[in-house]
């Protein structure tokens, strides 16, 4: 089981894509351009404090609103290493497969977490905060594929031998 931790930064419920990347944003060329800007209209200091493994932590219905796949994929340009959720918005949900991003569902880590501590999340298992362990569901196996490919493109390659 892939074992790894990083710092928490806590956000709360309906965190939509507008939030994420703001639409005046999606014109610039590349995710890497987008990349400051992410987060900005709820915390324009954010992506800047983002650092390479860090954790998002949120409340419920996490992407919800628009499709925009760069919703996911600035937060992966971010190096954000996972989001942990309450819930999360459907279509959210798969762009950030398809795009590699992992994503955790979890009912309780929102309410017992602190911005800036360090968790520990063990796929498929369970989270660990402040020495107590919540219990994760595991991805089906297609799907954690996907996510250690780097998304659905690069899998689909390395499936077809392209790479």
């Amino acid at each position: 089981m892939e074992q790894f931790s990083g710092r928490v930064w806590l956000l709360g419920d309906d965190i939509d894509t507008d939030i994420i990347i703001p639409t005046e944003y999606l014109a610039l060329k590349t995710v890497e351009d987008m990349k400051p800007f992410a987060f900005s209209p709820l915390r324009p200091e954010l992506a800047g404090q983002i650092k390479e493994g860090d954790i998002i932590v949120a409340g419920k219905n996490f992407g919800c609103g628009s499709s925009r796949e760069q919703a996911p994929e600035v937060i992966k340009a971010l190096g954000i290493r996972c989001v942990i959720a309450k819930s999360y918005a459907r279509i959210f949900f798969r762009n950030s497969i398809n795009n590699g991003l992992l994503l955790i569902e979890n009912p309780d880590l929102y309410d017992a977490a602190t911005e800036g501590e360090n968790i520990e999340v063990t796929v498929g298992d369970h989270i660990t905060c402040k020495g107590k362990d919540y219990p994760i569901s595991t991805l089906p196996q297609n799907l954690l594929d996907i996510i250690n490919a780097g998304g659905l493109v690069k899998a689909m390659r390395r499936r077809n031998g392209l790479d």
